[in-house]
Formats: C-alpha cells, structure tokens, sequence
C-alpha cells in the first residue's frame, strides 16, 4: 500500500539549510554539513538511504528545491535523488509557476499548480504501491504536514547547529507523531514518526 512519507535532513536547531541558499548555494553556509550522512556515511547511513531510495516511486518537492536540482551544481548522471544511488523516479513540483526552460530531462518533472494535495493525490496515483516522497524543501515538507497529507514523518537529524537559515517547523500547526523507528549513525541519527 502506498504511504506519504515526508522526508528532509535538519539541524539540531531545526533549519534545513542554513543561511543563504538559493541555486547558487542550494543548502546555504555551512548546510553541507546536513547530508553528510547521505554523502560520507557509514554502514548504518547506507542502509538507510538505499532502503528509502529503492522505496520510492514518486517523489514531490516544493519550487524553490527545484531551482537548487535543476541548477548548474545540482543533479547529474552521478548525483540525484538517493545522493550518489542517483535514482531517477518520477518527480513533480509544486509551484505556481512551471519554468519556462530547464536543465534537466523535462520528461522526468511534471509540474503541479494547484497545490500540495493535489500533488500527494496524483503521486499516491503514479505510485504503484510504493512509497511517494515529498522530500523538500522545508515549507513543502510542513505545508504537505499540516494539510494531513502524510503518513510518515522521518528525520535525518544532523549533529550540526546553523544558526539560521530555513527552518522546519515555524509555524507549523500543533500535531501529535508518535515515534516509530530510531537509528543512530556517527553522522546522524534517523527519526521516524507516525504523523497522526
């Protein structure tokens, strides 16, 4: 059966990049240092990304991450979703406004314009009883949240303070989870929740 699960890599104080990102710098100053885990990780990191990657069958961003993965330093043949596993499963956006041009294979990206239950609702589609992914960035993964959307919540928690930056969870409507799965690693440790 096909679950949500909301996926994305935060600090200890709770950004999920830090200062200053955009395409140029898509995880901003000293953000690096969340996917360290996806990057340089050990055994247990490794299990963890190719589990999750080998279970997605739709993953859903927000635009702004779009931007960063279509940029001239984001994805390649050699790095994409799943870090260097670079799978390539179907993605769609959620934005107001689709690009006029990108950098990528457009027949990868479909672009969603009325919002992040509609996305969930076409990717549950698309998904073949596999899991749909909605891995960031950080406003996409607490909208998808608070509108009820997902089914699990994990964190990537990065032993790492940023200061500043995007963060998780301003503002996010109140919601109990209920803690499911832990895994620690020397470069994170992995939460998952219930979102219920």
């Amino acid at each position: 059966m096909t679950k949500v699960v909301a996926d994305i890599s935060v600090s200890l104080d709770g950004f999920v990049t830090g200062p200053g990102a955009g395409p140029e710098q898509g995880l901003g100053h000293g953000g690096e240092a969340l996917h360290t885990w996806a990057l340089a990780g050990d055994a247990v990191d490794r299990e963890v990304l190719t589990s999750a990657t080998d279970a997605t069958g739709v993953v859903v961003m927000g635009r702004r991450l779009f931007d960063v993965v279509d940029g001239p330093d984001g994805w390649s043949d050699e790095m994409a979703y799943g870090a260097d596993l670079a799978a390539v499963p179907p993605v769609l956006v959620v934005t107001r406004t689709p690009p006029a041009r990108m950098r990528l294979a457009a027949d990868r990206f479909t672009f969603v314009v009325d919002g992040i239950r509609s996305a969930v609702a076409k990717a549950r589609a698309m998904a073949e009883d596999r899991d749909v992914v909605i891995m960031g960035g950080g406003e996409t993964v607490r909208g998808a949240i608070d509108a009820g959307v997902v089914d699990e919540l994990r964190l990537h928690l990065a032993p790492v303070l940023l200061g500043s930056g995007t963060p998780l969870f301003s503002g996010a409507v109140p919601r109990p989870l209920r803690q499911i799965h832990v895994q620690a690693s020397g470069h994170a440790t992995h939460l998952t929740y219930r979102v219920d």
